[in-house]
């Protein structure tokens, strides 16, 4: 059970790293009115002129990159990794069996299937599959791609599995009877859509979802929260709360530890800010936290962490720490707080999580984790650094945040096969249970951490896997990988994908921690918001500057690559020093930021970008734009754009207009559109193993 609860439907995108996104109301002010683009029909996702444009467009990349001698080897050899049984099953506890989903050759779909924690311990588990999507998809003539479940606790004999069509946000719910292996008839069911369901008992759900019109934010997400009694029809479902039209979303769920199972409604005002209300009977009371800081409660307990510094009784609690106080006492008026956590210049919070007895807090110290555990005994707080490796990743999560003082910590580097340990609260002994196998050779390469020096003076550290024989001498054939957004934290992670198709290709890899992130807390995301976006681009560009100064590469061998607002990234950063690059990838991008607010779930994202139909906010937007400033007189780098026709999140739009008009600019670019995928770009592991296999033959070709 996730204790830091980041907003749920963010643009976190599962590739080389990772990236997120979300939203803010629409401003009333006075709208300045976009001039007609002529290759708008582009944006029609699955029109038959539009899809004969993208077929024609596939063809050609997939015939030039396809054909290079090294492809076969390399598609073949990922999807060999991306298949292979002996990647690290993750689990999650429901009742007394332990979950996972699972893909492979032989079930291309995937199956979601569960064993013991004894059984999950030893080489080769006992599974038991309790839906085999590819037999379902067959037996329904339906695309399925998973969606996940949502089990009622403590048994999870009953479960909300989410399905949905090719990949995309927008998903059907059904009830699953995991004793029976079978959907519920007249169970709980939800029709395709942008939902949240959750459990409140055996016979109600929590539910917003789409229920006709006005009942969706300008967002695309659900506004209504209403209690569903079983039995009943969906229509007669008793309404709770309505967050604004142009609010974000609204959501509800119940925390099930014993004494303590409080109700909350969330109102999400955007990416940033909300208000949360405690259900008790038929009245919704507000918790008095700044709308800008997340909270939830740990039983008696209420954490808050917070984004601005807020001023309580003549107390002043800094941006990005963790305050906790008793619950009960807060509601009726008191304020009265301890600090858990308080950052520093080179720290901040990651993430929390909860055992039954103690609170596991995993910080960021100049993008290095560490773990510490918080236990609350007698009325205090207790502090204990977990003795747990200081290079790296970590990430620790509860079996059971309710009953267990048990957790799983995931342990991981450039350069070290992620290894999965059985840990408890209290103790630093820990028991190995899976690793990964070493997909690449990883003793001729080095990890270095250096800082370039941004337009504005900020050191932005970034990271170099390389050969320990690299020389500098200007012709390294280099990644720059890069996100800077929504103050997502680009961390140390083991990539087979990267070590097998780059590192062992004789690359160097780059992994840039620019602002937008939250590598440094709220302050360093909040310092390249709206109008001072700016400054992740300098930033982003003051890397590959550095790079280049060092001679670790040379603009002929530099490449660039970001997806989702990492794609708009590459994408800003190619038309402002296109003298920089001889590559860019871009994947699942933004790039049409005229527009982006009213294509799919993009009014979700004014928060961090601003709104395009305010004349002052379009003012500073527009300086960056990639489709606004896209030239025919100027000399770019040859670009690689990837996207998906079910991406329902970001729209598939923005990559294909972008394309077009370089192409009749006449510029050199090249395109693929998976028409499966959703916002990951691929559904299943043979579709990764070709999206990755065109990507990293595109960069070998234009890089070395």
């Amino acid at each position: 059970m996730s204790f830091y609860r980041k907003f749920a439907g963010s643009m976190l995108l599962g590739m080389a790293a990772a990236g997120a996104a979300h939203a803010q109301a629409p401003s009333t002010a006075a709208a300045s009115t976009p001039p007609t683009d002529p290759l708008q029909w582009l944006e029609e996702v699955a029109g038959e002129k539009p899809m004969a444009w993208v077929h024609q467009h596939n063809a050609v990349s997939t015939k030039e990159l396809e054909g290079k001698p090294t492809f076969p080897a390399l598609q073949a050899r990922l999807k060999t990794i991306l298949n292979s049984k002996e990647r690290i099953p993750y689990v999650s506890k429901e009742g007394e069996y332990y979950y996972n989903f699972w893909r492979d050759a032989q079930h291309v779909r995937g199956i979601w299937r569960r064993t013991t924690l004894a059984q999950f311990q030893l080489p080769e588990p006992a599974w038991e599959t309790v839906i085999d999507l590819d037999q379902l998809a067959a037996g329904e003539n339906e695309n399925w791609v998973w969606g996940g479940a949502s089990c009622l606790y403590p048994k999870g004999e009953r479960c909300l599995i989410s399905l949905s069509r090719g990949g995309g946000d927008a998903k059907v719910v059904r009830e699953y009877d995991v004793a029976k292996r079978a959907f519920v008839a007249d169970g709980f069911t939800l029709p395709e859509a942008k939902s949240n369901a959750s459990w409140i008992n055996d016979d109600t759900l929590f539910v917003s979802t789409d229920f006709g019109p006005g009942s969706m934010t300008s967002s695309g997400y659900p506004r209504i929260i209403k209690e569903w009694k079983r039995g009943t029809p969906l229509e007669q479902a008793k309404t709770l709360y309505e967050a604004r039209p142009d609010d974000m979303s609204a959501g509800a769920y119940k925390d099930f530890t014993p004494g303590h199972e409080y109700q909350f409604v969330e109102r999400q005002i955007d990416f940033y800010s909300g208000e949360m209300f405690l259900r008790e009977g038929d009245s919704l009371n507000k918790v008095p936290k700044p709308d800008d800081a997340t909270a939830a409660t740990m039983r008696d307990q209420l954490v808050i962490n917070l984004r601005s510094d807020w001023k309580v009784n003549g107390t002043t609690y800094p941006q990005g720490a963790v305050l906790v106080t008793d619950f009960k006492s807060f509601m009726q008026g008191k304020q009265e707080f301890e600090v858990l956590f308080a950052p520093t210049a080179t720290s901040s919070l990651d993430n929390m999580s909860v055992t039954k007895s103690a609170i596991l807090l995993t910080t960021l110290d100049k993008v290095k984790n560490r773990l510490t555990e918080l236990r609350h005994v007698n009325g205090k707080w207790q502090r204990r650094v977990v003795d747990a490796p200081k290079l790296g990743t970590l990430a620790a999560s509860p079996l059971d945040a309710v009953d267990s003082d048990q957790y799983f910590l995931t342990v991981t580097d450039f350069l070290t096969p992620t290894t999965l340990y059985l840990a408890t609260a209290g103790s630093d002994q820990r028991t190995k249970i899976k690793s990964l196998p070493a997909y690449f050779d990883a003793s001729p390469y080095k990890v270095e951490q250096f800082e370039s020096t941004s337009k504005d003076g900020t050191k932005v550290p970034y990271f170099v896997i390389m050969n320990k024989k690299t020389k500098y001498d200007g012709k390294n054939p280099t990644v720059l990988y890069g996100y800077g957004g929504f103050e997502v934290s680009l961390k140390p992670s083991y990539s087979s994908i990267t070590g097998t198709a780059w590192l062992s290709q004789g690359g160097v890899y780059v992994l840039a921690n620019i602002r937008g992130g939250g590598e440094f807390g709220p302050r360093w995301h909040q310092a390249a918001l709206k109008e001072n976006r700016q400054r992740a681009y300098d930033d982003f560009i003051s890397v590959a500057q550095d790079l280049i100064k060092r001679k670790l590469t040379s603009p002929r061998h530099l490449g660039i690559m970001g997806g989702s607002n990492g794609g708009l990234l590459v994408g800003a950063v190619l038309t402002q020093r296109p003298d920089l690059f001889n590559a860019v990838v871009s994947q699942v991008p933004l790039l049409d930021m005229r527009r982006y607010n009213k294509l799919l779930a993009g009014a979700s994202w004014m928060g961090e970008y601003g709104d395009p139909d305010v004349p002052e906010q379009w003012a500073y937007i527009s300086k960056y734009s990639p489709y606004q400033n896209v030239f025919k007189d100027k000399k770019y780098p040859r670009v690689f754009f990837t996207t998906s026709t079910r991406d329902d999140r970001v729209h598939p739009g923005h990559a294909r207009k972008m394309v077009a008009k370089m192409e009749e600019q006449g510029h050199d670019v090249l395109y693929w559109e998976n028409t499966e995928g959703g916002h990951a770009g691929a559904a299943n592991n043979d579709q990764q193993a070709l999206m990755w296999a065109l990507t990293y033959t595109f960069l070998q070709g234009q890089l070395k």
